[in-house]
């Protein structure tokens, strides 16, 4: 009897637990996705499912290193006004709402397969705003390219964002073999993605110059601009020419860290620590997950292409992509490259689909809330619909 009290009590936590990730609360308490996680794990561990030291072990170590890492970079080029910059370059090139709408798609896109893409969707909305108003523009379609361009091209790389980052840790493919494979993907799918807010606003249409477009000059702080691109730029090469991703990230930002322009808590309160307890609180639920065998009914995804997408898609929008990809790479052998792809891929472009699928959405419509600017479930459910359903049919066709 105690034995299967026991036992109720452990799925019913891993079972509320769940429910929590996927809602993003529980209700009537404060929580969220990393409190919840990690309560969840110690309530395991305190039900006997697996114990401190096993909970230790399931923390995969290359992710969170090469994590933290990625976000000390991220905070030193923003600090030195790298994505600003960047911002401030693509607008240079043009001046009328379609043209902008390529500028911003391609612009975003790009940077975000290097950068983690949720950087980029917190630097570039309220520039976009700003921009958008100063020029008359309806502000809606250019919220819509940013937070989808960022999640469309993160897939391209293994830096792009943390389930890319996970899988790079478990897969073991090199960074250029990951490139190769969904570089087409993201361009692709950046290009249908123009196609899509082309369609269904019009007012984006024209190629008529508006009134010159007002290009802020941000502060450069150049001895720390230069530093964070030289060592970017040499971050960048050794994941090129595969030495390892998480060592070398550390590297780089251990060298970052070595300055006397900026103080050292300014770039430790940028890092999301909220993600890292998240990570670590989800390899132990996993563990667990695992340990209770309860992936059975998840083994027949990887018996195909369109499965696994169709799996991943739905656990990405049920539970959000990272526990998504923990969940499913128990089932998934190191040297199934092409599996490790199609996770890759469904994951990040599962977040397309509705406003709540990734934390790139809820970013972009909490800037434009606290500006005024409302952007709907539905609005974003008319664009991210079908641009969810052609970048996945691409996949489909590139990575099978």
């Amino acid at each position: 009897m105690e034995v299967i009290i026991l036992q109720f009590a452990t799925y019913s936590v891993l079972g509320l637990t769940y429910l929590g990730l996927a809602l993003g609360y529980i209700p009537g308490l404060r929580m969220n996705r990393a409190t919840i996680a990690l309560v969840g794990s110690a309530f395991l561990i305190a039900l006997g499912a697996l114990n401190l030291q096993e909970a230790w072990q399931a923390i995969d170590a290359n992710t969170i290193v090469f994590l933290l890492s990625m976000m000390v970079v991220n905070a030193n080029l923003s600090f030195a006004g790298f994505f600003r910059r960047s911002l401030s370059v693509i607008l240079s090139v043009t001046r009328s709402p379609l043209g902008l709408l390529i500028a911003l798609t391609f612009g975003s896109g790009i940077l975000s397969a290097f950068f983690l893409n949720d950087t980029l969707a917190l630097i570039f909305t309220p520039l976009t705003l700003s921009l958008t108003e100063a020029l008359g523009l309806n502000p809606i379609p250019y919220l819509l390219a940013i937070a989808g361009a960022t999640n469309i091209g993160s897939v391209a790389t293994l830096s792009g964002n943390p389930q890319n980052i996970l899988i790079g840790s478990f897969s073991g493919i090199s960074y250029l073999d990951f490139l190769r494979a969904l570089a087409p993907v993201a361009l692709t799918g950046l290009v249908i993605q123009i196609g899509l807010l082309w369609l269904l606003y019009p007012d984006v249409r024209s190629t008529q110059p508006r009134q010159q477009i007002p290009i802020s000059k941000e502060r450069i702080f150049k001895p720390l601009f230069n530093k964070s691109l030289l060592i970017t730029t040499g971050l960048l090469i050794a994941f090129t020419v595969g030495l390892p991703l998480a060592e070398s990230a550390l590297v780089a930002a251990s060298l970052l860290l070595i300055t006397r322009r900026i103080k050292p808590h300014r770039i430790l309160k940028k890092v999301d620590w909220n993600l890292l307890v998240m990570f670590s609180g989800l390899f132990i639920l996993t563990r667990a997950t695992q340990k209770l065998n309860l992936l059975q009914p998840f083994t027949h995804a990887v018996n195909s292409a369109a499965s696994l997408l169709g799996v991943t898609v739905m656990l990405s929008n049920l539970i959000s992509n990272v526990p998504a990809v923990l969940l499913l790479q128990p089932l998934i052998s190191q040297n199934d490259t092409k599996s490790w792809l199609l996770l890759a891929a469904g994951s990040t472009l599962a977040g397309n689909l509705t406003l709540f699928g990734a934390v790139a959405n809820l970013i972009t419509v909490e800037a434009a809330a606290e500006l005024g600017y409302k952007l709907t479930f539905w609005e974003h459910l008319r664009f991210g619909a079908p641009l969810t359903v052609c970048t996945l049919f691409l996949v489909y066709l590139l990575v099978n």
